[in-house]
């Protein structure tokens, strides 16, 4: 997700701290301890710039050097926290996620979307159902996940677009990746009211998805129940599992405000 720094355009944004937003995200799995040269290579800023981003990071405590490399350091942590402090979202779903977790026997996830992707803001983990470590803040592409599917069948058109555009990526051989395809997609997700997603983010998961809604019927999150391939099979799922998630995913919209009894999905217009 890093690239070269767009730094045009809007004379109110403040361009240093773009920059210094670029080389904290730069730091990523395949770039765990860069030099500056390799963060101003994924930012596209000139190394002086890189240099002098990084000095003020570690004066911030953010980052530190390590054998002429550079590696974040646990401050950067904090951010996350402040986030799930002052966002109630997380602590609200907990005893919904643990009630789905305790009845189906499976992990249970809330996400929002972030861009292209939908990023974990709770998890109740149940067994180790993937290679990757999944957490809160971790991001999944939108598009090869059941609880990115939710969040973008009710996304605006922009979005939608915006993310079909940056191109979908093919996390497995399974994935779906063509645009028009995942249209009709997330028309089935929002006439239906909840979405599947078998072998497209992991050749070995399968998950079950629904909405999230607060006061207003705005969909704010999308709610999951996931499993391996070994436990289960997609009809299974929709079978024992959805019943739940669908029922979790309404008390916790319950919870958040929405009113009971009402009605949201394929009786309103989409963005098809």
């Amino acid at each position: 997700m890093t690239g070269t720094v767009d730094l045009g355009g809007d004379r109110d944004r403040i361009q240093s701290l773009e920059r210094g937003f670029a080389v904290l995200l730069a730091f990523d799995a395949e770039r765990p301890r860069p030099t500056s040269s390799d963060l101003a290579v994924a930012t596209g800023l000139s190394r002086p710039a890189v240099r002098r981003i990084l000095l003020t990071l570690q004066h911030l405590g953010y980052v530190e050097p390590v054998d002429g490399r550079w590696r974040l350091t646990p401050r950067v942590l904090s951010i996350g926290q402040r986030f799930t402090a002052t966002h109630s979202l997380a602590e609200d779903a907990r005893p919904y996620l643990s009630g789905l977790a305790d009845r189906t026997g499976e992990s249970a996830s809330l996400a929002v979307l972030d861009g292209t992707d939908a990023v974990y803001v709770a998890r109740i983990p149940v067994r180790r159902i993937m290679q990757m470590d999944i957490s809160p803040g971790t991001r999944v592409p939108a598009t090869a996940t059941a609880m990115g599917r939710v969040l973008l069948a009710w996304a605006d058109e922009a979005v939608i677009r915006r993310v079909l555009d940056a191109g979908p990526p093919a996390c497995t051989p399974r994935t779906v990746t063509d645009p028009a395809a995942l249209r009709r997609t997330l028309r089935e997700v929002r006439a239906q009211g909840w979405a599947l997603s078998a072998g497209e983010l992991d050749p070995d998961l399968i998950a079950l998805a629904a909405p999230v809604r607060d006061h207003s019927g705005e969909v704010v999150a999308a709610l999951a129940s996931a499993t391996s391939a070994g436990r289960s099979s997609p009809e299974r799922l929709v079978e024992t599992v959805l019943p739940h998630v669908l029922a979790a995913a309404e008390r916790l919209s319950r919870a958040l405000g929405r009113p009971a009894g009402a009605r949201f999905g394929a009786d309103r217009d989409g963005f098809y």
